[in-house]
């Protein structure tokens, strides 16, 4: 019997030798720069540069309603300023007339004559202060109101001085106010219905003027216009004469208005017979007819 030859033992498979190959190694998700993170790494996945910009978020709604009306805002200053600025320098409106009211002794004629000046102003750009300036020199002129009438008027109101007594002087006669300011002269004394006051231009500066002017200028114009003459020996002794030759005994500038109501009531009674020629006003609590 032939023995056998023994077969060579088995190696088992972990004894054969692996080729090593690449080795894995978990990436870490962090902030900071991970030393395993190579371009060389194998097992990274391939950066795309379609992905590599910024994501552009959109615009919060509130932060567009602000920036609409921060818009809205300077159009309508824009257009705001265009249109005054239209207004202020359009030949548009350029003044080419002037209507003059409120006017006795100075006439319009005078009036819009010294106004012409302004013709061919914008409107926007008159001022009362303009128009002020180029009437000064008209002294019944006391003061003026301006109003713009579109597209190219101007209306001016005049308010006068309210002349009280005439004072006579080289064959005119001077129509004062109280404070004996000069308004305007006439040749005609019955052209005007107020008291002549003697001493010509030289009487303003008496020391009994001023008595006299304040007693007529406390008359209501219905009595003013009746009167003829006023004279003053002093300053508590200031009559009046009117035209029909009564005489109004008024006394001193004291308690002005108080006689001249009364002197009001007494010269629209009844008329005694014989009619009176004295009224004495100058204690208006108790007053005199002779």
């Amino acid at each position: 019997m032939s023995r056998r030859k023994p077969a060579p033992p088995v190696v088992p498979a972990t004894d054969v030798p692996v080729k090593p190959g690449p080795v894995r190694v978990p990436r870490v998700n962090s902030s900071k720069v991970s030393l395993l993170d190579t371009p060389d790494d194998p097992w990274l996945p391939a950066e795309d540069d379609s992905h590599s910009s910024v994501v552009a978020f959109p615009t919060p709604r509130k932060s567009r309603r602000r920036l609409y009306l921060i818009l809205g805002i300077t159009t309508l200053i824009l257009l705001i300023g265009g249109l005054l600025a239209y207004l202020i320098f359009s030949p548009a409106l350029a003044l080419r007339s002037v209507e003059v009211t409120g006017n006795t002794l100075v006439t319009s004629e005078e009036a819009t004559e010294a106004l012409e000046p302004l013709l061919g102003i914008p409107l926007p750009q008159i001022s009362d202060g303009q128009v002020e300036e180029l009437l000064d020199g008209f002294a019944p002129i006391e003061s003026v109101t301006v109003a713009a009438v579109p597209p190219s008027g101007l209306a001016v109101t005049i308010r006068e001085r309210v002349p009280v007594a005439i004072l006579q002087s080289s064959g005119q006669f001077l129509l004062i106010d109280e404070d004996g300011r000069q308004l305007a002269s006439v040749e005609d004394r019955e052209a005007v219905q107020l008291p002549l006051i003697d001493g010509g231009t030289d009487a303003v500066n008496s020391e009994v003027f001023s008595s006299i002017a304040a007693v007529l200028a406390a008359l209501p114009e219905s009595i003013l216009n009746q009167l003829n003459h006023a004279s003053a020996d002093s300053v508590d002794s200031v009559e009046l004469s009117l035209a029909n030759d009564q005489t109004i005994f008024w006394g001193s500038a004291e308690e002005n208005e108080a006689k001249a109501l009364v002197l009001e009531a007494l010269l629209g009674a009844p008329q005694s017979d014989p009619p009176a020629e004295v009224f004495d006003v100058s204690t208006p609590s108790s007053p005199v007819t002779r």
